[in-house]
């Protein structure tokens, strides 16, 4: 497991390059690596990889790739070449497409002498919930089982690990060990507003009062960033409490400060 600065990644869920590096540069030094996602990607493209590995941080790209095998494996192959240390695909995509992901990283790290990037399979978005799964996807299961047997397919394709929520991290430890990564997004502060079903475990549990999330807030399955780490998270993504905060960099530390107790 990394240290508690390297698992830290803050999303970097902006309009454009410029706020992506000046959000960078206010994190240098306190934070080492980031989260880029569809917004940032589809405004800058691989500029904003390149501006972020050139101020030192490592890139987690969350592109959650979802097609069929070959584009996948291609679309892997260039991300690789990229520089980026973790990605990640739908594990709704399938057992075939996930093991293309794999494979084409695996291939691509040797070809390029790079080294293979971390890959994940994204189980169950943290904006949804069990209603969801049922009325709107067809999904006659619990949130865990279908995270659970999303995970297994993407270990089974070769995949280092998967995307979760903290609520699910205690069942894929005791069923996929220690060494399958847990990448948890749907991070708030401790006393942020309370989402989801009953209470989870003490160490994921809110407290009573609220924080407003700047920008609102579309996470219903979410944890404080102590209690993700508690749980067994290897990476925690935070976004909004830090980027959207009127100091960045002190937002920042906080989290640091809640993840060394």
């Amino acid at each position: 497991m990394p240290e508690r600065a390297g698992q830290l990644l803050v999303a970097l869920d902006v309009e454009g390059l410029d706020q992506a590096t000046t959000l960078l540069d206010k994190l240098s030094g306190v934070v080492t690596g980031c989260k880029i996602g569809n917004q940032l990607f589809t405004a800058a493209g691989p500029a904003a990889v390149e501006a972020a590995r050139k101020r030192g941080f490592r890139v987690f790209l969350d592109l959650k790739y979802h097609d069929i095998p070959n584009t996948v494996a291609g679309a892997v192959r260039e991300a690789t070449r990229l520089g980026v240390f973790m990605l990640n695909v739908h594990a709704g995509g399938g057992l075939g497409m996930m093991r293309a992901a794999a494979e084409a990283a695996t291939k691509a790290a040797k070809d390029l002498a790079v080294p293979r990037p971390i890959c994940l399979g994204v189980t169950v978005l943290t904006s949804l919930d069990r209603h969801a799964l049922d009325a709107e996807l067809g999904i006659v299961s619990t949130v865990e089982s279908h995270v659970l047997r999303l995970a297994g397919l993407a270990k089974a394709a070769g995949l280092d690990g998967c995307v979760a929520s903290a609520r699910e991290i205690g069942p894929l430890r005791l069923q996929f060990g220690k060494k399958f990564v847990i990448v948890t997004p749907g991070i708030r502060p401790a006393g942020g507003p309370r989402h989801g079903p009953p209470d989870p475990p003490t160490a994921l549990r809110p407290t009573e009062s609220v924080t407003a999330i700047p920008g609102g807030d579309d996470q219903v399955r979410t944890a404080t960033a102590s209690g993700a780490i508690e749980a067994g998270a290897d990476y925690i993504v935070v976004g909004r409490p830090i980027t959207a905060a009127p100091n960045p960099k002190a937002a920042a530390q906080a989290v640091l400060e809640e993840l060394r107790g």
